[in-house]
């Protein structure tokens, strides 16, 4: 593999977990609103993570890889769980029997969730100064 390759691919993570982040945001904002009806009311979404494999540019070399990989995210989900139904009878959006459909986005979940797409993010730029340095260093060997 080449050493410019870790860019790509770090590029790549990085940007998918941007997408993850910027969902969990979205989540999360929208965690206590309601709507007049539950077919409009808030679902969860979750991006769907795809490996990629793409062929490099250039000739075939018998001492490195000729494809590159990496991560997109080709689609965002809505979650399928069933809304939180909470029995306000004064709330003007209540229902017949009193309950009022809040989305069904878990606050401590979406927490959870954006930790771990925080420290993704943060081991993806960790690889690539590791990378940048080690292509400094090889820069270097000649002095």
């Amino acid at each position: 593999m080449s050493l410019l390759n870790i860019f790509d691919q770090s590029g790549s993570g990085m940007a998918a977990q941007t997408v993850r982040l910027n969902a969990i945001a979205s989540n999360i904002a929208n965690a206590e609103s309601v709507a007049p009806n539950p077919e409009e009311t808030y679902r969860a979404r979750y991006p769907v993570f795809q490996a990629t494999l793409q062929e490099a540019l250039g000739k075939r070399s018998t001492n490195s890889e000729a494809a590159t990989s990496g991560v997109q995210v080709p689609a965002i989900v809505e979650s399928q769980k069933p809304f939180s139904l909470r029995f306000e009878p004064d709330h003007p959006y209540a229902n017949d029997e009193g309950y009022v459909t809040y989305p069904n986005v878990s606050v401590v979940e979406e927490m959870a969730n954006m930790i771990s797409a925080s420290r993704s993010f943060q081991v993806n730029v960790e690889v690539m100064n590791t990378a940048k340095t080690l292509a400094e260093r090889v820069l270097t060997l000649g002095q």
